[in-house]
């Protein structure tokens, strides 16, 4: 079996020769370094609690997109999407934790960008990174609007519900590790269970699709890609693994971690959209929430309420940590209590959730935002970026044994899937915010 450090056994005499790009491989080790006297500790998780984590910022928004995919797509077509690109993300989840181990001071995608590439690399990968993590805040915060304006019947001005979703995101955003965020994950992953299944058991009362299901459907290459898309974003929580790895007590670990989420976002995705979907039928809505009469539709959003806010707090956290180990590592100030410790961490996040909040109040239609996020950004880290990875790390060993040559190929093929992801994945979420262009752009209408 592989190790985590990308070298099998085979190839384990091989482990002291160096990159030929190890002159980019920056002088520190940790990106927090010695926390043995520090006021705050950040290395602090353990597997389970970042599985967590882990969880409730990968199981939130996707999972109430997927039941419209599968109506677009038709059944089998959705099914063997769900797993299968599971199966690869777990594949490239697994390749982002052999890198880490191989470059222990990687925190972010920038440092594994500046490994590669050197400044260029950090720059390119530290921006889209920190862009795709604003983008997935304002994300929560638009669904927020949604949630509010669903529960309280379009009760005031959508602007003011996302005025609330900021402040509230932006208050929980404020604790600075890992540790105590997870604590708030394990309430998320009850609040999206539970929601899910309230959904479920709704709308198999109601059928209001009378249980119709087409294995296949006719569709064409934009309503067919912009269902894949939204499968693909269900997946998208890899951008901040390397951040995750970096505050656990254990690293090695990780494997465990990453297993778990996977085979729980996956089982859950599969069971959710199928059911949803069947008795919702064609006409399913996305969220997926919104499929059940008023009523319930109100009672489910509320119990969501949790997974909507912490989910897009967790994101939040790791875009201001990455800000924030940039501007202080290697130095005391992170590990700090005080003024200007606090202050520049207060303000960063109070930045971020204003940008976020932007987004949310310009892009209001759920599904193209999340269309627009998946080609940009989680086409790649999800995908395309590990399978670079692992040639990276295996550079100049192509064809050094039959596995070799197996998984060159399978990781090669992993690259394409992210440029094609981000090709035609730009393609139809521009064209519709073309087609469908939204009069509700920071409008108070009702956009539930």
């Amino acid at each position: 079996m592989q190790s985590i450090h990308g070298v099998d056994d085979r190839d384990r005499e091989e482990k002291h020769e160096k990159h030929e790009y190890t002159e980019n491989v920056p002088a520190y080790e940790d990106p927090f370094g010695n926390e043995e006297f520090a006021e705050v500790q950040y290395r602090t998780l353990r597997w389970w609690q970042c599985a967590m984590i882990m969880i409730a910022e990968t199981i939130s928004l996707g999972i109430l997109s997927l039941p419209s995919a599968v109506a677009a797509l038709g059944l089998a077509p959705a099914v063997i999407l769900i797993v299968g690109l599971g199966i690869v993300a777990t594949y490239t989840g697994y390749v982002i934790g052999q890198f880490k181990l191989r470059y222990p001071h990687v925190h972010s995608m920038a440092d594994a960008g500046e490994v590669m590439l050197g400044r260029f690399g950090r720059e390119l990968l530290g921006t889209a990174q920190l862009l795709f993590l604003v983008f997935i805040m304002g994300s929560h915060i638009l669904t927020f609007i949604v949630m509010m304006n669903t529960v309280t019947d379009h009760g005031t001005c959508s602007i003011v519900f996302g005025v609330v979703g900021l402040v509230l995101s932006f208050v929980l955003t404020l604790p600075r590790t890992l540790k105590k965020v997870s604590w708030m994950s394990i309430s998320s992953f009850i609040s999206i269970v539970a929601a899910v299944l309230v959904t479920m058991i709704a709308i198999g009362i109601q059928r209001p699709g009378n249980g119709q299901v087409d294995a296949t459907v006719k569709t064409n290459l934009y309503e067919g890609f912009l269902a894949v898309t939204n499968i693909v974003f269900a997946y998208a929580g890899h951008v901040a693994f390397f951040g995750f790895i970096s505050e656990m007590k254990t690293p090695t670990d990780y494997p465990k971690t990453l297993y778990m989420l996977q085979i729980t976002d996956t089982s859950m995705y599969v069971i959710t959209a199928v059911v949803i979907y069947y008795y919702g039928g064609k006409d399913v809505k996305s969220p997926a929430l919104g499929s059940t009469s008023p009523l319930i539709a109100k009672i489910a959003y509320g119990i969501a309420i949790p997974t909507i806010v912490i989910a897009g707090v967790i994101n939040g956290h790791v875009a201001c940590k990455y800000i924030y180990v940039r501007l202080f590592r290697g130095t005391g100030r992170m590990h700090k209590r005080n003024f200007l410790s606090l202050g520049t961490w207060v303000l960063i996040g109070l930045v971020l959730w204003t940008l976020a909040w932007i987004i949310a109040e310009a892009i209001p239609v759920f599904n193209n935002l999340l269309s627009l996020i998946t080609a940009l950004f989680a086409s790649w880290f999800t995908y395309g970026m590990s399978g670079i990875f692992w040639l990276f790390l295996n550079w100049g060993r192509y064809t050094s044994s039959k596995r070799k040559i197996f998984l060159t190929v399978i990781n090669a093929i992993i690259v394409g899937i992210g440029g094609c992801l981000c090709g035609l994945g730009l393609y139809v979420s521009g064209k519709a915010l073309h087609d469908n262009p939204s009069s509700a752009s920071f409008s108070c209408a009702n956009n539930a």
